[in-house]
């Protein structure tokens, strides 16, 4: 009963450091993680195709600091995005480029 206990208190502790994460990053751009999904084809090794129109659109709605500060977090890996070859869809979108907005740890 003691091991139930722990697993719904760790379970719970982790939506809530979830959804915190996910609300602070709507809060930075207005944009969802989610909305990046159709940005993915055109992030994923190791031969990705030009982004799509939509995928385009979501970059342009949401702003190049916004990219930044999703390249600058752990959303992007976790959604199967790799953050080197997001940083390179702003020129293929014909898009304004921000340099070096990557964090470098």
């Amino acid at each position: 009963m003691e091991r139930v206990k722990k697993f719904f208190v760790v379970a719970t502790l982790l939506i809530i450091v979830g959804e915190l994460y996910l609300s602070n990053a709507q809060n930075v751009c207005n944009t969802l993680p989610q909305d990046l999904l159709p940005c993915k084809p055109a992030t994923t090794p190791p031969h990705p195709p030009p982004p799509t129109g939509e995928c385009c659109l979501v970059l342009a709605r949401g702003g190049m600091s916004c990219l930044c500060s999703f390249v600058n977090s752990n959303l992007l890996p976790a959604l199967g995005i790799d953050p080197d070859l997001a940083l390179q869809l702003p020129a293929k979108c014909n898009l304004p480029h921000i340099p070096n907005c990557r964090i470098e740890a």
